[in-house]
């Protein structure tokens, strides 16, 4: 028998409602090859504001990742919000992929709304196809958060143990739960402190709504991200970029954060989040907006200290 309420289906809906009073409008895209791209957009686009494009990683769909910061920011930006491909209600009948297809995707959607320049935002997966953009749209970027985003991993990094999992088949079954057991390691591994109790049909609920479509695809989108991977390989990007990262991550360790400072070099600083694993934009919301108006908004002072939670890497 059918379930006749869903507690996730409900939240979704009020994110809905969120996102459109915040001033967005949910639109779909055809690319033409194939691909359909849905994005949060604003209702009217405003010539003064710049852009700001945020991008969500593994999970759920953009909405359940951003909602907390797309009211605050409309206010200084034309916001927009997409779903990749296989994700909410994007998709495409095409073989790609990789974090670059997916940036090209993006670029289509953000081409077909008329925006020409943008600043963008990527969480975790999101981040490696944040990177891609900068990478492949140096002209069309002008400044670039990543966000617990482990683009410098290497292949040979969970051979040598740096990762929590130890296989890719791992990663996958818990990054793409399908039981309430494999929910609850998902939740230890990105929270510091995860809820210690949840009723076991919430998570059914949200595994059934949320993470059951398209999951072979995005099985193949983490497979694709890992496979042959090396730093040497990794284009170098120009941009000013800001690196935020959970001290506690334990999906992206912070070596990678480093790593990734080190690899773009003196256009990149780092801000390391205190008591924050790899969500950091569910835990710590505050200092994560905090941070991103710091670098997007006011004027960039590079001896600027983080106070509070945040702390500033040179």
């Amino acid at each position: 028998m059918a379930r006749c309420f869903s507690c996730t289906a409900s939240r979704d809906w009020c994110y809905r409602y969120s996102f459109s009073n915040a001033g967005l409008k949910s639109t779909t895209t055809d690319l033409g090859d194939g691909t359909i791209m849905h994005c949060w957009v604003p209702k009217t686009h405003k010539e003064s504001k710049p852009t700001l494009v945020l991008i969500h990683g593994i999970g759920a769909n953009a909405m359940w990742q951003w909602n907390e910061f797309v009211s605050p920011l409309t206010y200084r930006f034309n916001v927009y919000v997409p779903d990749l491909v296989f994700f909410g209600d994007s998709y495409t009948t095409r073989p790609e992929r990789s974090e670059s297809f997916q940036a090209k995707c993006v670029m289509g959607l953000m081409e077909a709304h008329g925006v020409r320049t943008m600043n963008v935002v990527g969480i975790s997966y999101g981040g490696f196809v944040a990177y891609s953009l900068a990478s492949q749209f140096p002209e069309k970027l002008e400044k670039l958060v990543l966000c617990c985003a482990g683009v410098c991993l290497e292949e040979k990094d969970m051979d040598e143990g740096m990762f929590k999992v130890k296989t890719v088949d791992e990663a996958v079954s818990i990054l793409l739960p399908q039981t309430p057991e494999k929910m609850k390691q998902l939740l230890q591994l990105t929270f510091v402190k995860p809820v210690k109790v949840l009723p076991t049909c919430f998570l059914n609920d949200f595994i059934d709504v949320m993470c059951t479509e398209h999951r072979q695809q995005r099985k193949e989108l983490i497979q694709a991200l890992h496979k042959d991977r090396k730093l040497s390989d990794l284009p170098k990007i120009t941009q000013p970029t800001l690196i935020i990262w959970g001290e506690q991550d334990q999906v992206f360790p912070i070596e990678l954060a480093h790593r990734l400072k080190r690899h773009i070099g003196e256009k990149a600083q780092l801000v390391v989040i205190k008591n924050a694993g790899h969500a950091i934009n569910v835990e710590k919301p505050k200092e994560l907006y905090k941070n991103l108006k710091s670098f997007l908004i006011d004027p960039y002072t590079p001896s600027k200290q983080e106070n509070g939670n945040g702390r500033k890497v040179d």
